[in-house]
């Protein structure tokens, strides 16, 4: 795919007010501190503490915003994100194509303004296991908000198990993708990745 201009993802949505842009802004100084250290020292050599000082707040906060070290650095902004931007897709577009889209402008959004921290967050799902597994975790929190959102758009329940099925799939190939994308030095197009990955699944794959 061609580079292009684009605006983030984050900034296309209306602005938080001010109390919530303050705990963004803690969030992102908490997140910079630690990626900062991981780089410096390595990721378990790097403790809470030391990422609470250099992002000046206590331990107590950093695990008010994030339960876990792993959290810091899997944990971002764009599943509220997500949601909006799937919920203003066409009503007409089939939940692939949704996605499709969903999956590409996040992508872009992310290697655009947070390069850096995808490399450093990808290389860390690759060679840590305790963050692998947490971002295995955590992925139940998008899939139940992506899967509300296809549950209104096409009237199924939300604990339809096919819409559950088909979430659970999409999610999967980003987290594959995105592990092997790491595992080989970050050097090809992620999106690109993505994009022939949906269509091996939509298509049927053939070994």
């Amino acid at each position: 795919m061609a580079a292009v201009s684009h605006t983030p993802l984050t900034a296309q949505q209306p602005q938080p007010g001010l109390r919530e842009r303050k705990k963004l802004k803690t969030r992102a100084a908490i997140r910079r501190a630690a990626y900062g250290l991981i780089a410096e020292q390595g990721y378990e050599a790097t403790t809470v503490e030391q990422i609470a000082e250099a992002s000046e707040v206590s331990p107590s906060t950093v695990f008010r915003y994030f339960p876990t070290k792993e959290d810091i650095v899997l944990t971002d902004e764009y599943d509220p994100v997500m949601a909006s931007v799937l919920r203003s897709r066409p009503a007409g577009e089939s939940p692939l194509e949704s996605i499709r889209f969903l999956f590409d402008q996040t992508l872009q959004s992310m290697l655009t303004s947070e390069y850096d921290e995808a490399i450093q967050r990808t290389k860390l799902m690759v060679e840590v296991p305790a963050v692998r597994a947490r971002m295995t975790e955590t992925m139940s929190v998008s899939a139940k908000l992506l899967g509300d959102v296809l549950a209104e758009r096409t009237g199924r329940a939300p604990d339809d198990l096919e819409l559950r099925i088909f979430i659970a799939a999409m999610l999967s190939v980003v987290r594959e993708v995105t592990l092997y994308w790491g595992e080989r030095g970050n050097q090809d197009d992620l999106r690109v990745l993505v994009h022939d990955a949906l269509d091996s699944v939509a298509d049927g794959l053939r070994l």
